[in-house]
């Protein structure tokens, strides 16, 4: 292209001003006087080219100042540029065209007309300035032609005729233009070079820019002769950062590295971390400093001030202290949970007398479905709080919650520092949900290590093993949930303040269901009010007959199965508003799921009916004993757990140890094997509280009277007869009103414990409580009884009559050798009893 002869007389002859075409030209610029092949890709760059060559060839290149401009106006464009003449265009496959353009003259942008089809302007001529005989001049370009000589002769790009056409050049303005077409200049700089009309400031301004590109080569090749001496093949790649480093510092004053420690160092200052972390991290810095990008430990480094910076040492949200709002959020996300909403206002309220207090450490327990993980989420609404949660189900190895220490590759914090660096703030609600489900191996013991987590005096300097720098976590607010906590650790259960979420009634369940779970499935299924109805008797058989459970996830389960089916009918044509009454509920569920235990069962010998409490809930069993010819055998099936086959040994002994009491012949156990099952036998069974039902089953076996099938029982039983109170009282009596049950035998012991079972609950049944196992024999067993001495009974005691009306239901009835007293069931006052079972 350097071969296309200037066309002078074109020059010469160009008006002073004119309106031509415009291109803008994207990261580059055309010089006068020289040749530049282009790429015209922009419609309206094409326009203007198609136009110059219809007409005169003539269109004005000006440089853009942001290349991703698409549509540039006049003040996207810098106002000086160079006027071209296209020699040669090719139209590309894809629609461009190639451009062979020749830069005659500087002209000026004094006013855009108009931007469609293509751009159009008003340019003046600029002429240069200068006296080329003066010897300013002539020294400077001189100048200038040796420094572009050194230059070529120290670069392989340049090619060598280059020395030779700059030799033959004789006007200064035009060996300056061409000086720096050649040189691998930035836009600006090519752009001042441009704009430099006058001569003699043209050719200083390009004397410096030489003078810094000698000055880079030089130290580009001062380098390499230095490290070629040390390096072999495995070290080129080193000396290749090395040298472009050097470079990028001699151009930019800085090399990446460091302005990557220069901002490391401004977000170490920012974090406004405690002295000890600060500290750590200017020497973790100071080592970065020292090291090059390519060594394996940078990348270590890197990583660990990045968690440094990045934690929120100072960040915290404000808490919301107005009670009335928050009780309000509680009570929108949650219906229930009277005792769970008290805590959190008393909370708030002793928070807003005082500012600087340590987060409580709550835990939830109760069976899955009631709501433990949701409350969370609404106690961090009603504080204001970000909300964490992790979860601890199936995590076995201690460095989920202290980290890994840096020496091991792809290390990383624990769950609890990553759970704050995701949340953002030091004071969020923080859950650990499942902390039942924790185990220990050969890694290490979870439960050990959440023992500093969670207790206010240890956490506000707690250490991670990975970061090393205590961490002040006593702003948090820890919650703990899970379905039982006999697996958790006396030691971290202590740490714990344990608030229970028992099972839902019946009202509650209708209430939850009718305010949360329905209006949410229809959402999800896409239904509006208009287009279903479900009626109070089939909202309370769906809960009795196909989701008997303590929470209330099968429920809304089933709820969802009702919304698609009513979903299909709609889309299918039937546009009427869907009525479901209890009656048309098999029709959406199909056949009942569940059936009342005890509905048609008649009293049974050897058959009695006990109460477990479970994690999912309390639940009632059927316990049966038979017996058979043989050797004093004393057969436990059904997955019993020790402690349950030693209840049924205790069961036996006080039987045969009281056997004239029972009326029952002493060789009669000397002849037989006795068998006790507790069906269900792939669920294991656990506990002390069957042991009273063990032994009623067998007295009822020895003695060949019935149990009463609307009556269950639970309690354990000494070797005296005693019956001794035991936990889990509210699931117990909510799963025998579930399966239909009337009366319930409890220790006396147990009265308080009545206090938790709810109002509407209590109304419904009748309680027993007893002190003595003869007083539940009073009660269970059905037809006529023996009196006997009872070496279990009290003294002076006199025995009941030898038979047993029904209790009067709605009643709580005290059983002494004394006699009997009544109380109504809403007097029974006190808090659970935390035994565990």
């Amino acid at each position: 292209m350097n071969e296309i002869a200037i066309d002078a007389d074109l020059i010469e002859g160009l008006d002073t001003t004119m309106e031509i075409g415009i291109c803008p030209l994207r990261d580059t610029v055309v010089y006068p006087q020289m040749p530049q092949l282009l790429t015209a890709t922009r419609i309206h760059s094409i326009r203007a080219t198609e136009a110059a060559i219809a007409k005169d060839g003539l269109v004005g290149l000006f440089a853009q100042r942001d290349p991703e401009t698409e549509e540039p106006g006049v003040d996207d464009l810098y106002h000086v540029g160079t006027l071209g003449k296209v020699h040669r265009e090719w139209r590309l496959p894809d629609g461009s065209l190639r451009l062979i353009i020749q830069g005659l003259a500087r002209i000026s942008l004094d006013e855009m007309l108009g931007r469609r089809p293509y751009i159009t302007a008003r340019v003046s001529k600029l002429e240069e300035t200068g006296d080329l005989q003066s010897t300013d001049i002539q020294a400077m370009s001189r100048n200038v032609a040796e420094q572009f000589d050194a230059i070529v002769k120290m670069t392989s790009h340049l090619p060598d005729e280059l020395q030779i056409m700059v030799v033959n050049i004789n006007h200064a303005g035009r060996l300056a233009d061409f000086v720096a077409a050649n040189l691998n200049l930035q836009l600006e700089e090519h752009q001042r070079v441009l704009e430099l009309v006058e001569m003699d400031k043209r050719l200083q301004y390009l004397t410096e820019l030489l003078a810094r590109e000698v000055e880079i080569l030089q130290v580009g090749t001062r380098i390499q002769s230095q490290v070629q001496e040390k390096m072999d093949k495995s070290q080129r790649e080193f000396f290749l950062r090395e040298q472009l480093k050097h470079i990028q510092q001699e151009l930019n004053g800085s090399d990446p590295q460091t302005a990557d420690l220069e901002e490391l160092q401004g977000k170490i200052e920012a974090a406004a971390m405690p002295e000890e972390a600060r500290e750590a991290a200017e020497r973790e810095l100071g080592r970065l400093e020292q090291m090059m990008p390519g060594a394996p430990e940078y990348s270590v480094s890197r990583t660990y001030l990045d968690w440094l910076v990045e934690l929120p040492w100072a960040i915290s949200t404000e808490d919301h202290l107005d009670l009335k709002q928050a009780g309000r959020i509680l009570e929108e996300d949650h219906y229930g949970l009277d005792k769970v909403k008290e805590r959190i206002l008393e909370y708030l309220a002793v928070r807003r007398l005082r500012q600087e207090m340590k987060g409580p450490i709550l835990c939830f327990v109760g069976p899955p479905g009631v709501g433990k993980t949701s409350l969370g989420r609404s106690i961090a609404r009603a504080l204001g709080r970000e909300f964490c949660r992790i979860s601890l189900g199936g995590v076995h190895d201690e460095a989920e919650i202290r980290g890994h220490r840096r020496t091991y590759i792809g290390s990383l914090p624990g769950r609890i520092i990553q759970g704050l660096r995701k949340a953002g703030s030091n004071n969020p609600v923080f859950m650990l949900d499942e902390i039942d489900k924790v185990g220990a191996d050969f890694r290490g013991d979870p439960a050990a290590a959440l023992l500093e987590v969670l207790d206010p005096e240890q956490n506000f300097s707690f250490s991670d093993h990975y970061l090393d720098v205590p961490f002040d976590l006593s702003r948090v607010m820890f919650i703990t949930t899970g379905n039982m906590l006999e697996p958790v650790p006396p030691a971290l259960r202590d740490r714990m303040e344990e608030i229970a979420l028992p099972g839902y009634t019946q009202e509650e369940k209708v209430q939850i269901a009718r305010r949360h779970l329905l209006p949410r499935q229809m959402q999800e299924h896409g239904l509006e009010t208009r287009q279903l109805d479900l009626k109070p008797t089939a909202m309370d058989r769906l809960i009795n007959d196909y989701t008997r459970e303590a929470g209330l996830r099968n429920l809304e389960r089933q709820l969802g199965t009702i919304c698609r089916k009513v979903a299909r009918r709609y889309v299918e044509g039937n546009r009427r508003k869907t009525l479901i009454s209890g009656k048309r509920l098999e029709e959406y569920l199909g056949s009942a799921l569940f059936h009342s235990e005890t509905a048609g069962r008649k009293a049974e010998v050897g058959v009695a009916t006990g109460l477990a409490a479970t994690a999912a809930g309390g639940e009632i069993l059927f316990i049966e004993a038979t017996r058979m010819k043989g050797d004093q055998k004393l057969i436990l099936t059904g997955q019993l757990g020790e402690v349950m086959q030693e209840s049924a040994q205790a069961a036996l002994s006080y039987m045969r140890t009281h056997a004239d009491d029972l009326q029952i012949d002493a060789d009669e156990f000397a002849r037989s094997d006795i068998h006790l099952h507790v069906p269900a036998g792939a669920m294991p069974k656990e506990g002390p509280s069957a042991g009273i039902a063990l032994a009623t089953a067998l007295v009822s076996l020895f003695t060949s009277r019935p149990v009463r099938a609307d009556v269950a029982i639970t309690g354990e039983i000494t070797l005296r007869g005693r019956v001794l109170p035991v936990g889990g009282i509210r699931d117990k009596v909510m799963a025998a009103q579930r399966s239909g049950i009337s009366t319930v035998i409890l220790p006396a012991k147990n009265e308080k414990d009545l206090q938790d079972v709810p109002a509407q609950i209590r109304k419904l049944m009748t309680f027993e409580l007893v002190d003595l196992f003869d007083d539940v024999l009073a009660v269970v067993l059905t037809g006529t009884r023996r009196r006997g001495t009872g070496r279990g009974q009290r003294p002076g005691a006199d025995r009941h009559s030898a038979t047993k009306s029904t209790p009067r239901p709605r009643q709580v009835r005290r059983l002494s050798a004394s006699g009997c007293r009544s109380l109504p069931a809403e007097s029974a006052a006190g808090t659970v009893r935390p035994r565990e079972e």
